[in-house]
């Protein structure tokens, strides 16, 4: 049964910084997902903090929105069949180093020994999550 799905995919500032939007792009519609929204933005402090506020008071929060406000961002609303699971089995474990290969993470992201994990990519976890995230991102 196919259960067509939306999800919110971020390239973070570093995946912009390192000029690998096209190839995050590339795969996501090599999987056979489509691209139905797209922008590129500098995040406002206030978009982040309601994007991340189940992570307030954590100790990674405050170095996680100064990264996510270092530089531009590429936020992009994809669709297709299971498309949540989908994008991040795409998108590889959050810790690069041990993503598996073949992963967005695992080929193009690594560990630079930083206060916060600079992984490429942002993908919704569940539909509440993308149904939440999506209009905060593409209001």
């Amino acid at each position: 049964m196919s259960t067509i799905e939306e999800t919110l995919v971020l390239i973070k500032p570093d995946g912009v910084a390192r000029s690998l939007s096209g190839e995050i792009l590339r795969r996501i519609e090599a999987k056979g997902y489509s691209i139905v929204d797209i922008r590129m933005l500098q995040a406002e402090r206030s978009l982040l903090a309601e994007h991340y506020a189940e992570h307030e008071g954590k100790p990674f929060y405050e170095p996680l929105v100064e990264f996510m406000e270092s530089g531009p961002i590429v936020a992009v609303r994809v669709a297709g069949n299971r498309v949540i699971e989908g994008f991040r089995s795409l998108a590889g474990t959050t810790d690069p180093t041990t993503a598996a290969p073949g992963t967005i993470r695992g080929d193009l992201a690594r560990d630079w020994g930083l206060k916060v994990q600079q992984n490429l990519v942002h993908g919704s976890d569940s539909t509440e999550s993308a149904e939440r995230e999506l209009k905060l991102w593409f209001s």
